[in-house]
């Protein structure tokens, strides 16, 4: 097993870390490896907000859902969808930009933020610092949209703590491999692995000296309580995702 692959197999998400800042370099380095990633027709869409100023991480804590974590590391990075700079590519070309009308431009910029997430993580920990992703920044977007000035056509995705951290973590265990690998074609029969994951999910809490429940039913309470998920569905349109071939 080489380094990389050790380092995405070691991977915990972090809530509590030491008060020492993130070094520039180290900052640098993380920014450096999200852009290496590949995206749709190298458009790059992509931008990160580095929030380091204490009252704007604590006004992201409060919008991300009271997750004190992201008040309390010393690096808040907002991910965000871009296709602002592909509006200029196309005003410059004097060419119309017509891509945000289209639903693939969420399901491209989704997934190019998702990729730039990826190698940010596994860069941060390579660099011996600790993260958790916070998909609550979706919870109230106009107004993160507001405090961090976007301008029309991007879009915040999901923000990333990242610190020291102060306390070590076990892993978690994952499902097993027969849930998630497919060959040839999706295998819907997932049920008696989802219940084999239950007990060594359930160990694991009981290990940490949590209270023990079924992963099945820490999704499934979740999806209940949250059905649509955050303010999406209207500043998506303000931003200009307007999706019109959705309608037709």
């Amino acid at each position: 097993m080489n380094e990389v692959i050790r380092t995405l197999m070691n991977h915990r998400s972090f809530r509590q870390y030491r008060r020492e800042p993130v070094e520039p370099e180290k900052l640098k380095t993380i920014i450096e490896a999200a852009q290496a990633a590949p995206s749709w027709v190298n458009g790059q869409q992509v931008s990160v907000i580095a929030v380091r100023s204490e009252e704007r991480r604590q006004r992201l804590s409060v919008l991300s859902g009271n997750q004190k974590h992201v008040a309390e590391a010393p690096l808040f990075l907002v991910f965000c969808m871009d296709f602002y700079r592909a509006k200029v590519a196309c005003e410059l070309e004097g060419q119309p930009f017509e891509a945000a009308k289209d639903v693939d431009a969420l399901l491209v910029g989704a997934t190019d933020v998702g990729i730039a997430l990826s190698n940010a993580i596994a860069a941060a920990e390579s660099l011996g610092l600790g993260i958790i992703p916070i998909g609550g920044v979706r919870r109230h977007t106009a107004e993160v949209i507001e405090l961090l000035e976007l301008p029309e056509y991007v879009f915040p995705v999901v923000g990333l703590c990242v610190g020291y951290p102060a306390v070590e973590l076990p892993k978690k265990p994952r499902l097993p491999l027969e849930a998630v690998l497919n060959e040839e074609q999706y295998n819907p029969e997932v049920k008696g692995l989802i219940e084999a994951y239950n007990l060594a999910h359930r160990a694991s809490l009981k290990e940490q000296g949590l209270t023990e429940r079924d992963w099945s039913s820490t999704i499934a309470h979740f999806y209940t309580l949250n059905p649509q998920y955050g303010d999406a569905q209207h500043t998506l349109k303000r931003q200009g995702f307007t999706c019109d071939n959705l309608k037709k």
